[in-house]
């Protein structure tokens, strides 16, 4: 959960470069803020993929006999 959290801000936090860098003309702003866009969301994919394999191992170990 911590990397879906963590995704979202980055997310927010390269939009708002990226309108900072639009409003005052600065074209490296601007690409760091969509850096920091595409950042965050391969980090929210990732934290989905994990929680995804973590309900996986659990429903493989509740099929497990002991």
């Amino acid at each position: 959960m911590a990397h879906k959290a963590k995704g979202k801000m980055e997310q927010a936090k390269g939009k708002a470069k990226e309108a900072v860098g639009k409003a005052t003309g600065n074209e490296r702003m601007q690409a760091e803020g969509k850096t920091d866009q595409v950042k965050g969301k391969t980090r929210e994919a990732a934290g989905k993929v994990e929680k995804q394999a973590e309900g996986v191992k659990d429903s493989l170990r509740g099929r497990q006999k002991p």
